[in-house]
């Protein structure tokens, strides 16, 4: 299990160092990003959120860079393209892939699960679902899909690990971007990873 962010090619952005990357894909998020993909994790990011934001959060900045950041450092509810993906190692086999409309922000939706107070579906295209039966929690890729969709069973013991280890995924690539703004963006370092923490629904790193 990885959380991944919904990426797409940076045409002419200029702001700040990005990665080259495919038109589109995703980003694994963790600790071990370097500098260039945590920009291209930011920029998504601040993408995702950039719209006019209400009158009451203030007239959007002149300047390219406090234009670009104004979405995401005042809208109040954020959303970051992407979500938890698992795969089986051995065989490449994806049992949960974000689909479109499913955002990192709610990635608690798993501990909803694993309390056994639901079913949590993951977007649509595909229709990724998980749902707790007992003492296990079924994986299906695509819910519409019934016949032919790759379905796993695991205990909840083993997914509760696995959401344990992509939350702490998540952490790290907070703490980690906590010191890529401090370096890149040092006078909206502190604006921005709290906006980072709230569009992942993270605790803020300090």
């Amino acid at each position: 299990m990885q959380p991944v962010l919904e990426v797409s090619a940076a045409d002419d952005f200029a702001l700040w160092p990005v990665r080259e990357h495919e038109s589109y894909g995703y980003l694994v998020l963790n600790g071990e990003l370097t500098p260039a993909e945590v920009g291209t994790a930011v920029m998504q990011i601040a993408d995702c959120n950039d719209f006019e934001p209400e009158e009451e959060h203030g007239p959007c900045p002149t300047d390219p860079l406090g234009a670009f950041l104004h979405g995401l450092l005042t809208m109040p509810d954020l959303f970051a393209a992407g979500g938890f993906r698992v795969t089986d190692n051995a065989t490449d086999i994806v049992f949960v892939d974000p689909g479109c409309c499913n955002g990192l922000e709610t990635w608690r939706d798993w501990l909803e699960v694993l309390n056994g107070t639901g079913c949590a579906y993951f977007g649509h295209d595909p229709s990724s679902t998980a749902e707790r039966l007992g003492d296990i929690v079924r994986l299906t890729l695509d819910a519409h899909e019934t016949d032919s969709s790759p379905v796993i069973e695991l205990s909840v013991d083993q997914m509760g690990t696995l959401v344990t280890g992509a939350q702490q995924d998540l952490q790290d690539f907070l703490s980690l971007a906590e010191t890529w703004a401090e370096q890149h963006l040092p006078a909206h370092a502190a604006a921005v990873t709290a906006a980072l923490a709230r569009a992942l629904d993270l605790v803020p790193t300090s």
